[in-house]
């Protein structure tokens, strides 16, 4: 619950407050008793004692009606809609959503120990080593929020519908952690987390920098690469301690904004360093003088392992509690290896940008030196310079047979979205739209366990987005087993 008073108090403090317009009439101080129970941004989940936040640039002022036809008596927004109940007028709807709902949740931050990772890519493999350590270290109280699976409770999972939630679903999902007597949160926060706002005001025990290449930048994204890497930056400067790779682009305004604050750094130019990889193991010097047992394929896995490690020992772990966490840790649509009947592997990895699908094919040409089969896709209506991305990557890897096909179009015709790949790719390559027919076809022309087929873009996802719905489709790896 939350008292109008309290709201205001709130939205003042943050210098967010215009005023309450009621009846055409501008309060700056309004002192009606009223007490909010519940939340909302969508006027369809309204009730009486609803506080509603009318945001989105898509917002109209029948949603609003509806909403008072349900019984709604008071709204939040940045504009007077001019409706028949009273508006509290700020600035930044955003902002108010997010402080607002920290003290209807009764702040549940506080009661967590809260590490987050950003990065273009690794985050998810990041937060499920963190994820691993921290129950061993916790003992079985560890939530974590992810693009893959979001737990509350260590047992029960689910996806969640962006990387980051809205900010109201945020604290909502924190302090039901919290009440279910969770000590640690491991989450993603991603780029859109700090451009939209959904954790303003929110201060992480440890925030982990994994890496930056240009990405995500599009109309309904970021407009420019400047624009993308100074809302990941945003998580150093509310973190009370940060994890950061010295080896990633631009890590020189990194460390100078790091300056000031506690940090650790991993990679080759700094202290914390790789000094031997393997397949399976990796050893390591600095804080950790250690060899790490590993499931997960490829350096860079190790890496995320690494800053996984330096994040979870500031928060307590053991030196025991990392090894074996790490060692345990494996991610579904992350590296999952079948073999097929002849012998030859089918690898299912998310990798869905040119730096991770780079790190990818390295991982899989070291292994494999017979034919090497791609299946690749890029979604709908964002992202769209990974497109141009992958085509520069794969002149470079001239012995890669690659098979476009469909990576959730959304609004967009898939076979447009292959052309536009396939024009920066400067040799003949194959469209089959259909993607378990493209798994199929590629699994059909491997001969020997010199062969490979990588099914890079969708991991675990079981569905693809098709005209902004989740349409059905089995699962990358369900269907590559289904024809192993």
């Amino acid at each position: 619950m939350i008292k109008l008073d309290e709201l205001i108090k709130i939205l003042k403090d943050d210098e967010n407050f215009h005023e309450i317009i009621v009846d055409g009439c501008y309060h700056y101080d309004y002192d009606k008793n009223i007490d909010f129970n519940k939340l909302s941004y969508d006027s369809r989940l309204v009730d009486e004692n609803t506080l509603f936040f009318a945001k989105g640039l898509n917002f109209r002022k029948e949603f609003l009606e509806g909403a008072i036809n349900k019984g709604l008596k008071f709204y939040i927004s940045e504009i007077d809609y001019e409706v028949d109940i009273p508006a509290i007028i700020v600035s930044n709807i955003k902002h108010a959503m997010s402080l607002v709902a920290q003290k209807f949740y009764d702040y549940p931050q506080n009661s967590l120990k809260i590490l987050a990772f950003t990065g273009t890519k690794g985050k998810t493999t990041a937060a499920y080593f963190a994820k691993n350590i921290l129950e061993l270290s916790s003992k079985q109280k560890t939530a974590m929020l992810s693009t893959m699976n979001t737990t509350l409770d260590g047992v029960n999972y689910f996806k969640s519908a962006l990387t980051t939630p809205e900010s109201l679903d945020l604290f909502q999902m924190m302090a039901q952690a919290r009440d279910n007597g969770m000590t640690h949160l491991v989450m993603e926060v991603s780029s859109q987390a700090y451009k939209t706002a959904r954790v303003y005001g929110l201060t992480f025990d440890v925030g982990v920098f994994l890496n930056i290449s240009p990405d995500h930048i599009g109309p309904i994204e970021h407009p420019t690469f400047e624009d993308y890497f100074y809302c990941k930056r945003q998580l150093l400067h509310n973190s009370k301690f940060v994890v950061a790779n010295s080896d990633m682009d631009q890590f020189s305004v990194i460390k100078e904004e790091l300056k000031n604050k506690p940090a650790a750094f991993y990679g080759d130019n700094s202290e914390n360093k790789i000094t031997n990889s393997n397949p399976f193991n990796f050893s390591t010097s600095g804080t950790f003088n250690e060899t790490f047992s590993i499931e997960l394929l490829g350096k860079f896995n190790q890496e995320n392992a690494l800053a996984a490690a330096l994040a979870c020992k500031e928060l307590g772990a053991t030196t025991d509690d990392i090894l074996n966490g790490i060692a345990q840790t494996t991610v579904p649509g992350r590296m999952e290896v079948f073999k097929q009947a002849n012998g030859a592997r089918v690898y299912v990895d998310y990798a869905h940008n040119g730096v991770s699908l780079a790190n990818l094919l390295n991982v899989v040409k070291g292994a494999h030196k017979g034919n090497i089969y791609l299946i690749l896709g890029a979604p709908g209506n964002k992202g769209e310079s990974r497109r141009e991305d992958f085509g520069h990557l794969l002149n470079d890897e001239k012995e890669i047979h690659v098979i476009l096909s469909a990576d959730d179009p959304n609004f967009e015709n898939p076979a447009d979205i292959a052309k536009q790949i396939a024009q920066f790719i400067e040799r003949p390559i194959e469209t089959i739209i259909d993607r378990e027919e493209a798994i199929k076809e590629a699994m059909s022309r491997t001969l020997s366990d010199s062969d490979a087929v990588i099914i890079a873009g969708k991991g675990a996802d079981a569905y693809q987005i098709v005209d902004g719905a989740h349409a059905e489709y089995a699962g990358d790896h369900i269907i590559a087993q289904k024809y192993l």
